[in-house]
Order: C-alpha cells, then sequence, then structure tokens
C-alpha cells in the first residue's frame, strides 16, 4: 500500500506571548511583524510552499486578531480598489481566502497539549507541525525546510517514522531547548535519534536541536494523553511525548543548515527584522547606508 501523502499542517499559536509584554496585552504575539509581515505569515506561506491543502492554527484567549489577519477585509479592499493600488491589493488579498481553520487551546498547558487539540483535524494521516516561533530561511532557490522533510518522509521513510529538523547549538545553549542524541552514522544529513530530552540542564558538547518543523504520525495523540507534566515547566511537553514513540530506530533528525531565527524572543524578533530589512526591495539600500555609516562606527567607540 502505498504511504500516505502529507497534505495537512498543524502550527499552534496558542501562547500568552509574555516575553513581549507589554505589546502582547492587546494583540497576538504572532501578528507582530518582522518588517512589514506578521511572523505567522511566514509559516503559512512556508507550509503552502511546501504543497499543503489544510492548514490548522492553534489559538488561544486574545488571539483573534490571527484569524483576522488571514480574513477578507471588504472596506480596505474596496479602498485600495479606488485608490488603484494594486500592488497593495494583491498583498492584502494573498492573506484571504486560503484553507486555514482556527482551534482554540482553552488553558496554556504547553506545545503538547496544543498539538492534541489537533487530533481531529489530523485523523489518521502523518502531518507536518511548524512552530510559530521559528522562522527558516535558505538558500534562494533552495526548498522550504519542510517541503525538504515532506520529500524525504514520503520517499525514504516508514510509516510510524517521525522526522524532527534540527539545528546545531552549543553546549551552554542545549538548556534552552529539546535536544537530541543521534547516531554517527548519518546518511545525507538524516540521523537516527537514540535520545530526545526537553531542556538538558548539564550539556557538554554540541548537539542538534530540536528547530520547530516536525513530521509526524497520529500515534503522537496516544503519547501526549500518557504524558506527565514536565518537572522543570510543569507543562504536557511534545518532546517528552516523542519520546514515548522511540523503539529504537524510528524517531528520525534531519540537520538543517539553511538560517534559523528564533521569533518568539524579542532579540531573535530584532535580529530577524535586521536580515529580512536587510533583503527588502524597499529598505535594504538605506538600512545597509544606516548600519554601515551611524550605528557600526558607533559600536567601535
Amino acid at each position: 500500500m502505498a504511504k500516505q501523502r502529507i497534505t495537512k499542517a498543524v502550527i499552534p499559536a496558542g501562547g500568552l506571548g509574555t516575553r513581549f509584554l507589554p505589546a502582547t496585552k492587546a494583540m497576538a504575539k504572532e501578528i507582530i511583524p518582522i518588517l512589514d509581515k506578521p511572523s505567522i505569515q511566514f509559516i503559512v506561506e512556508e507550509a503552502l510552499a511546501s504543497g499543503i491543502e489544510e492548514i490548522l492554527i492553534i489559538t488561544g484567549r486574545n488571539k483573534r486578531s490571527v484569524e483576522d489577519h488571514f480574513d477578507a477585509n471588504f472596506d480596505l479592499e474596496e479602498n485600495l480598489i479606488s485608490k488603484h493600488k494594486d500592488k497593495l491589493l494583491k498583498l492584502v488579498q494573498d492573506t484571504s481566502l486560503l484553507n486555514i481553520q482556527f482551534k482554540r487551546q482553552h488553558y496554556p498547558n504547553g506545545l503538547g497539549d496544543g498539538v492534541y487539540q489537533a487530533k481531529s483535524f489530523v485523523g489518521d494521516e502523518p502531518f507536518l507541525l511548524l512552530l510559530g516561533d521559528d522562522i527558516m530561511v535558505n538558500e534562494e532557490g533552495e526548498a522550504p525546510l519542510s517541503k525538504q522533510m515532506i520529500d524525504f518522509y514520503e520517499t525514504q521513510l516508514t510509516d510510524g517514522d517521525v522526522l524532527i529538523a534540527g539545528a546545531k547549538v552549543s553546549p551552554e545553549e542545549a538548556s534552552a531547548y529539546g535536544i537530541m542524541t543521534t547516531s554517527e552514522n548519518g546518511h545525507d544529513g538524516i540521523y537516527t535519534i537514540e535520545k530526545l530530552e526537553e531542556k538538558p540542564q548539564h550539556e557538554t558538547e554540541e548537539k542538534l536541536a530540536a528547530c520547530g518543523r516536525y513530521i509526524l504520525t497520529p500515534e503522537i495523540f496516544d503519547a501526549i494523553e500518557a504524558t506527565k507534566e514536565n518537572e522543570f515547566s510543569g507543562e504536557i511537553e511534545l518532546t517528552d511525548a516523542i519520546h514515548h514513540l522511540n523503539n529504537g530506530s524510528n524517531l528520525k533528525a534531519f540537520d538543517y543548515k539553511g538560517e534559523w531565527y528564533e521569533v518568539g524572543e524579542p532579540l531573535g524578533m530584532l535580529k530577524a527584522s535586521i536580515q529580512f530589512a536587510l533583503r527588502h526591495e524597499e529598505t535594504a539600500d538605506g538600512f545597509h547606508d544606516y548600519l554601515k555609516n551611524t550605528i557600526i562606527p558607533s559600536l567601535k567607540d
């Protein structure tokens, strides 16, 4: 029997966004823009560019702005049409009428609990999970990370396998991530995961950190049900649930070599904004000159 295609994606966006207070007191963290585009739009665009046909965004309280962003705005569109602002009109319409559903995570009980809300949406199919705090940028002309993972899963892995994107982090950084200890005998950047641990406290060597892209199977939902609250975070952690699925060979790590921006905290958001500003056609030249002639010289004083 042919392996099921991956056509569904889940994007958890139910967190409280406390690291961005006071901005997130009245707006969703995922709507904070990176230059001129909300961070969650980058995630949705990656899913669509990877062949995904249906998307479920898991939201929470005070996340109505996420739903509104992907809804049509008749008054705005009529205004742009009347003023013949066709380029701006296309930007607005490109985020509307997409095949996106929304479901609330009623309590902020961790990523594992957030993913569990997708159980009925996923059904019996493997699915792509994209975390909204992680933005991936590849070389021009290279397929998005999610597309690379889907292609590998559908052609190289077997039913029941789990594929997790990882990026190398230093021992000092390891305590902030889900860390994968992998076999040394990898092929084409794919490694078997021997151990998966949430925020280990005493790493001594460089490791692969889960960086926000997963291909999971429906078995993850039973694993989440069997997972207890993490002793450090007090929440249901996805990493702990995936650990329950490990049979010694079915967890695979995809060694990601592109750029990884963690926009779930202010410094990461700022770094991403700077990089995108240096690439945007309307800001690249002016911002480059500003950094070169004003900011960088002042840092040398």
